[in-house]
């Protein structure tokens, strides 16, 4: 081999989007946010979860340069927010949809931004298709109802046609029909190799938007993980049915695996896959009628994993 090429075995591997590492911050003798680590890459669209008050807020609010670290890190593209040249032009970000003056209209108020961060003007109409949000562009903002708002703030977000999207409860206030545009748009967003984050409450939309979430409760990380890989981890409970039930109770206690009789011939099993239970009662000898396993939502799972007995 040449002498200074470097094995493709053994090159870096690209940087991630999103690195926080060791992150604290403490407000007084309050710690909001407790050595908190987690990347993002490209082309992703990761959940950011967590109770009402586990530190989320707090969390973007300093990766996006609006409030300071007491130590560790939170870095965007390989640096700090402040650091980057055009930061407009990497990230757009909504924290709140109520950064407006009530009297200008909606379409004024996104030329203002686009003039003081020296965006063309031709892209404001060009992010109001992007948010279907042309028939009341010219509408002031205090008759825009929340839903608007959000759409409106979205739109300020993607002036700078970012690589990255940092939303905080970006479906408040969204009719269903606007809940389903946001999920199509996000996902739309990541599969051009770009970038979203997004901390949100509504967890069955969470479900259907995210491939990845990131958990964290009284500013600790919970779990980081791709959703699929974690529904699968935390399996529902089997629904068994055997003429055998004594039988196969003995079996599967003998397994160290919990059950509960539902009735003369019903069970339900706790930690193991259905294949498993199916397994032990064929090698028992024991007759099985049926076995369901029961699905799992990111709900469950989030519920279970911030449950006082994970903390």
């Amino acid at each position: 081999m040449p002498f200074g090429v470097v094995p493709d075995t053994v090159r870096a591997m690209p940087e991630p989007v999103v690195s926080v590492d060791a992150l604290t911050k403490r407000f007084g003798d309050l710690v909001a946010v407790d050595d908190l680590t987690f990347h993002l890459d490209a082309g992703t669209v990761t959940g950011f979860l967590g109770p009402n008050g586990a530190g989320k807020t707090t969390t973007l609010r300093i990766l996006l340069g609006l409030a300071a670290p007491t130590s560790g890190t939170a870095h965007v593209f390989g640096g700090r927010y402040g650091q980057l040249a055009d930061p407009m032009r990497r990230i757009g970000a909504v924290l709140e949809a109520n950064d407006f003056h009530p009297g200008r209209k909606g379409r004024d108020h996104l030329r203002a931004l686009a003039y003081a961060t020296g965006i063309p003007t031709a892209r404001v109409d060009e992010v109001l298709r992007l948010v279907e949000l042309e028939s009341a562009a010219r509408r002031r903002v205090k008759a825009y109802s929340l839903g608007m708002r959000q759409r409106l703030a979205l739109a300020a977000a993607l002036l700078g046609d970012p690589e990255l999207l940092v939303l905080d409860e970006p479906a408040n206030g969204l009719d269903p029909e606007g809940v389903r545009w946001l999920r199509d748009f996000l996902r739309a967003f990541a599969a051009d190799g770009k970038t979203v984050f997004v901390s949100s409450h509504v967890l069955a939309e969470v479900a259907q938007t995210v491939d990845r979430v990131v958990i964290i409760n009284r500013g600790r990380l919970v779990t980081e993980s791709p959703l699929e890989e974690l529904t699968a981890r935390v399996a529902g409970a089997v629904h068994v049915r055997t003429p055998q039930r004594a039988e196969l109770e003995g079996v599967l206690h003998a397994a160290g695996l919990q059950t509960t009789a539902l009735d003369g011939t019903e069970l339900l099993v706790a930690g193991a896959q259905a294949a498993t239970i199916g397994e032990l009662a064929a090698r028992a000898g024991v007759t099985v009628y049926e076995l369901v396993q029961e699905s799992t939502s990111l709900e469950d799972v989030f519920l279970d994993l911030t449950s006082e007995t994970h903390t």
